[in-house]
């Protein structure tokens, strides 16, 4: 049986949705959220196969762009539900980690189609969101180059990056010069922001 946490702040969507999973014969809604703060302390309870989440439920790409869920769950996969993403936003979803998108928009049994994909180790992304998806740059950063960056784009100081990275603030500023010449910025807060406008940060 797939066990499913499925987060929707809107309460009808939230329930037709769980209806729709809850027919299938191996499938499970376990628990429902709406996404105000509780989802990974759910999660931690119930222990799902596959959360599914709309992406606009501010706690959905905050909980995979810290890879909490991930860290704490590791054999629990992330769909986020998304309506109509950028390609920029789009990227950023797929190099953080979340294992599927679909759209809001989808029929139904492409959503169940999406939730046992992902329980097979496969990703998936909505045969919607295909050409936004090749509209989006590849990445050029290593996953280090983001989480340095990320954190010097939240303002965070060198030394304190360093610390929480367990690297020397030498090696934090060799990082940062190697991801500015990558994204050919002429400084720092150049390079932040093509990053934030590709989507990777």
């Amino acid at each position: 049986m797939i066990r499913v946490l499925l987060v929707e702040n809107t309460r009808l969507v939230r329930g037709a949705l769980a209806a729709l999973l809850s027919r299938e014969e191996d499938i499970e809604v376990v628990a429902e959220g709406d996404g105000n703060g509780e989802v990974l302390a759910r999660a931690l309870m119930c222990r799902p196969d596959v959360v599914v989440i709309d992406v606009d439920c501010k706690e959905g790409e905050d909980l995979a762009a810290k890879g909490e869920l991930s860290a704490r769950l590791p054999d629990c996969q992330m769909l986020l539900m998304m309506a109509s993403p950028t390609p920029e936003r789009l990227r950023r979803v797929l190099d953080l980690h979340a294992a599927g998108v679909i759209s809001t928009n989808a029929p139904p049994d492409r959503l169940v189609y999406g939730v046992r994909k992902l329980v097979r180790g496969q990703r998936f992304i909505d045969p919607e969101f295909a050409l936004v998806a090749l509209d989006a740059g590849e990445n050029p950063l290593t996953p280090r180059e983001v989480e340095v960056l990320r954190m010097a784009a939240d303002g965070t100081p060198t030394r304190d990056i360093a610390e929480r990275m367990s690297l020397s603030v030498g090696t934090v500023r060799n990082h940062l010069s190697a991801i500015t010449n990558k994204l050919g910025g002429r400084n720092r807060i150049d390079a932040i922001r093509i990053a934030r406008e590709s989507g990777w940060v």
